[in-house]
């Protein structure tokens, strides 16, 4: 009878294969960073010198609408950019895939789709 055991931790090969995929998704976010950034500081590029009071008070109101919602974007893509790098980490520990409440592995399909994750679904559901 065979004794099947747990593995505790991913294979150096397995980690590489994490690893490639994170640094992928880090470059395709970071280029949305900087795309956000680059909106952030040229929201106001349509000068409206030459229009009427009434449409250059729309378009002040519209330009801050865009600047609050690229900060949010923004924001959100530094938060996800940074869970990123952290993963990365964890794969340099080897600590990467194990989950920080239960301890167990969590499994691949769940890290291909959510590769910073650091809770199995059976912890996050438990949230």
């Amino acid at each position: 009878m065979e004794n099947k055991v747990e593995k505790t931790r991913y294979s150096d090969e397995e980690l590489q294969q994490f690893k490639q995929l994170i640094l992928e998704k880090l470059e395709v976010a970071r280029n949305e960073f900087k795309y956000y950034q680059d909106q952030l500081l040229h929201a106001n590029v349509n000068g409206t010198e030459d229009t009427s009071n009434s449409y250059v008070t729309l378009e002040e109101g519209s330009v801050t609408m865009d600047k609050e919602h690229y900060s949010q974007l923004a924001s959100r893509q530094r938060k996800f950019i940074d869970h990123l790098e952290n993963a990365l980490i964890r794969i340099e520990n080897k600590t990467y895939g194990i989950c920080r409440e239960t301890g167990k592995l969590i499994p691949k399909e769940r890290l291909m789709a959510v590769p910073h994750a650091t809770l199995s679904m059976e912890a996050k559901l438990k949230q």
